[in-house]
Order: structure tokens, then sequence, then C-alpha cells
């Protein structure tokens, strides 16, 4: 690799120091390196765009520096683009940002090797029409929830598969998940687990009003749509959990599969499930 851009937590002390180290580390190595901090994400309420971030061109991957939030904001950014990511976890449970603070000096070395391979993830694109013309679009790689306010009352949710009529979910909403985000808000909302690389689209519905209103696991092709009543209150659209849309009676959300998969590196040492027991405790007493 000739050029690779750092992007690290904003208003952490420890993540900017550990960016300045690889940044030096890099270019003795004499590999270019572009180095920012993340994009200011504070503040309140949803919001339906976001400051980009100047990710170089010609860089060929992005070290992500942080938990899994900002390695999902820094994914944003990278849309419709081949760039491969990789991310160092600063946080605290961290799927996307695989490597330890501890072994991201040796597990770039193998990077630098070419000791690595590239794992697609499958990514969805989030489409918000009103009265005939799109006023919100989205590409996630965890997520995208309709959900309501604290105070509003349970929503119905129409729900059509290949433009066939599936359930009017009754429930404080629904959640849209990707492979990579079914141990996210998905999993805490009673959803399935789905191994990261597979191609499928999760339907997990938000504390139903009928029981038997159960998860759904769709094929990657399949196209998702909700058409919303005309009795909503205090509802909205969140992508990944950092960006979205307030939704009005008569919406309808569409959610397909995007043509752009992220393009993540993984090394030889990293393993997914040996992720998955340490982070869920399994086998623990």
């Amino acid at each position: 690799m000739q050029h690779i851009t750092i992007i690290y937590k904003r208003s952490r002390s420890e993540a900017a120091q550990l960016a300045h180290d690889l940044k030096n580390w890099l270019e003795a190595r004499r590999i270019r390196v572009t180095c920012q901090q993340n994009i200011d994400d504070s503040g309140a309420g949803i919001r339906c765009t976001l400051k980009q971030l100047d990710i170089p061109p010609e860089s060929e991957c992005v070290v992500v520096l942080g938990g899994d939030g900002t390695f999902l904001s820094v994914a944003r950014f990278l849309e419709n683009r081949t760039t491969s990511i990789i991310g160092v976890n600063l946080g605290g449970l961290g799927f996307l940002t695989e490597i330890s603070r501890e072994s991201c000096y040796g597990e770039l070395e193998r990077v630098l090797d070419g000791q690595y391979e590239i794992e697609e993830r499958m990514r969805l694109v989030v489409s918000v029409q009103r009265q005939g013309a799109e006023i919100f679009r989205q590409s996630v790689l965890n997520d995208a929830v309709i959900n309501k306010g604290a105070l509003a009352r349970i929503v119905d949710l129409r729900t059509s598969i290949d433009k066939r009529y599936l359930t009017d979910y009754r429930a404080d909403g629904l959640i849209v998940a990707t492979p990579t985000g079914s141990t996210a808000y998905n999993l805490s909302a009673g959803g399935p687990i789905v191994y990261p690389t597979a191609l499928a689209i999760i339907l997990t519905p938000i504390c139903s009003f009928t029981l038997t209103n159960r998860p759904i696991i769709l094929p990657a092709t399949a196209a998702v749509e909700v058409e919303l009543p005309s009795t909503i209150r205090d509802l909205a659209l969140t992508c990944d959990g950092q960006v979205g849309c307030d939704l009005a009676a008569f919406d309808r959300i569409e959610i397909t599969a995007s043509p752009h998969p992220l393009r993540l590196i993984k090394t030889p040492s990293v393993d997914y499930l040996e992720i998955l027991r340490t982070k869920l405790k399994w086998g623990l007493n």
C-alpha cells in the first residue's frame, strides 16, 4: 500500500495520540498518510445529512480508531467507493472495530505484508417516498429503524416484500438489519444473530403487540416496503443510529440491498466466532 488514511474518534486524547504514533510508524515505512479526526457528530435530534469527511480518492485503506459508532460514520462516507477499511477498537463492545489497541501494530504489519483478505459486508439502501417524491436516501451498514417517540402510541406498519403483502406490524417500531447489524439493535430486540458475510435482510419488530409476529430472515434480493398509516404521530427513521428523518402520514419506506458492499480488511488472527464468544461472554459461568 502506498497511501493510507487514518480517522480517529473526535474529542478522545488517546485516539489522537495513537493516530499520531501510527502516522509516524507508517511514514517510516514510506507510506503516505492522511490523518484527521472524525466529524463532529455531537448534538441532539435527527439529521438528514452530516458533514463530509475528506478521504482522498487515492487512499487504498482507511484505518478507523474508535468504537463501532466511529466505524459506522466513516463507512458511510465510503458508500460508493472500493476503498478498504479496518477498525481499531478504542470503545466498549466492538463487533466492527475488531482489532485491539494493543495488537494494532502487529495486525497492520500483517496488512502491509499482504497477509489479509477482503471480506465484503452487505449494505442496504433506504429511501423515503412522500407524495411521489424521494425526500431521503441513505446507505446503511447495520440497520434502518422505524420507531416512535417516547409518548407515541403503538404504530401500524404495513409491510410488503417484493410488492407482496406480508403483515401489518403493530409494534413500537421495526428494525430492518443486515447480517453485520444483526448483533446491534436487532439482537437487543430479540432478533437472530446472522453470520456477517451472509446475504440476507432481517426484519425484527420492536415490542410487537402481536406475540406471533416474530423476526424473519429474507433473501438479499428482497425489496422491503413499509407504508405508514394516516394516524401516525412522532415517528422517525434512523439509519445506523446516526442519521435519518422524521416521518409523516402515508410515507413509504423502501429498503433494498446496495450494489456497493463494504470492503473490510481481515487478518488471519481475527476470528469472528471468537469475537462473538468474547463480546457476548458465551461459555462463562
